[in-house]
């Protein structure tokens, strides 16, 4: 008979106090609900990549193309890029999972802005290294203030360019600076998931900063003005040698043929992302206007998005969140970020933006 004590498996250390992300609420009781709470596309996906989607259901039982070479060939095809340097994954998510997975242990640190994407500090703790956050200006990621947390530690900087959930940017002139001011060993993730709905002239999303270094990785999802959330698709262009890496541990079949049909449909149909832009750029300016009128604050977005921020003495976001709630409108709580008096609030159809108006009348006014 054994001497051991019969013990329960035990994770690697850290992996317990990581909080899991929470995705918004999606629905309400009793009424037509405006899922406003997960940035996703109010015009749905593509016609071109519904019917791709539709034409792989007849060779279900085959195996995907393990290296996503179609799908690459289209973005590399719609952005002037070269396919070798192009790795997809499922979602964004997956991306920068792998490269905290790759380039982050036990003793590494890596750095996210304040109010960056949570599954930042996810992925740095789930690879055992420590998560360094620098704090932000005017809801705005601060190139100073990180580049004050470097340390020998350091092995990467996350920076979601433009940020959810505040909707902030930060110029391109900006971005060289951080990359000038970071040793070569540290990686910078530029995650550019919402990098479509830019429109100023002062921004860009990472390309010209990846080709010209050999630590910059760009990430872009598929789940957004592509409106194809549900099948969890993004890429990353990268340099060589770290395309090279992550082509080794991602898993070997980890876009499935589906996703890499109607990704390579989206990326070729540039009318339908043309007239997404239009919608987002003419409700961004509407919403921010009324609601500003309405008398609460709203900080300036660049996404498809709004960041709304409630008085906490007249029950803050919470108080908000329920009466929205009750009329069938689901925004986004920011607690977890540390923001408990603000709701994010996509962009949705004329309908979804209509109703909201008149219900945050209703409730504030």
């Amino acid at each position: 008979m054994s001497s051991f004590k019969v013990q329960a498996p035990e994770p690697k250390p850290g992996i317990l106090s990581i909080h899991p992300y929470v995705p918004g609420k999606s629905g309400a009781k009793g009424h037509k609900v405006h899922k406003l709470s997960s940035n996703e596309s109010p015009l749905g996906a593509a016609p071109s990549a519904l019917a791709a989607f539709q034409a792989e259901a007849a060779k279900l039982a085959l195996y995907p193309d393990g290296s996503a070479a179609r799908l690459r060939e289209a973005i590399a095809r719609r952005f002037g890029l070269k396919a070798d340097h192009i790795v997809c994954g499922a979602g964004s998510d997956e991306l920068l999972q792998l490269l905290a997975h790759a380039y982050l242990g036990p003793g590494d640190e890596a750095i996210y802005s304040q109010y960056g994407f949570l599954v930042y500090p996810i992925a740095i703790a789930a690879n055992g290294a420590t998560a360094v956050v620098a704090p932000e200006k005017d809801f705005t990621a601060d190139v100073d203030a990180i580049l004050a947390r470097v340390t020998a530690k350091t092995k990467m900087v996350f920076l979601a360019n433009p940020n959810n959930p505040t909707g902030t940017y930060l110029p391109f002139s900006a971005i060289k600076r951080l990359h000038q001011g970071l040793p070569a060993h540290v990686v910078l993730v530029l995650d550019a998931a919402y990098a479509e709905y830019v429109k100023r002239n002062d921004y860009e999303a990472g390309i010209a900063l990846v080709a010209d270094s050999k630590n910059v990785v760009m990430t872009r999802t598929f789940s957004k003005i592509h409106g194809l959330a549900a099948l969890r698709l993004g890429w990353a262009y990268c340099p060589e040698a770290i395309a090279d890496v992550l082509n080794r541990i991602r898993g070997p079949f980890n876009v499935s043929a589906p996703a890499i049909a109607a990704g390579a449909a989206a990326m070729e149909d540039h009318g339908f992302v043309e007239r997404a832009v239009v919608h987002n750029e003419r409700w961004l300016a509407i919403l921010a206007a009324e609601i500003e009128k309405i008398g609460l604050k709203v900080t300036p977005s660049v996404g498809n998005f709004l960041l709304i921020h409630f008085p906490p003495e007249d029950g803050g976001a919470a108080a908000a969140d329920a009466y929205l709630t009750d009329r069938g409108l689901i925004l986004r709580r920011m607690d977890a970020y540390g923001l408990p008096n603000a709701l994010r609030l996509s962009v949705g159809s004329e309908e979804a933006n209509r109703a909201v108006l008149e219900a945050l009348r209703d409730y504030w006014i």
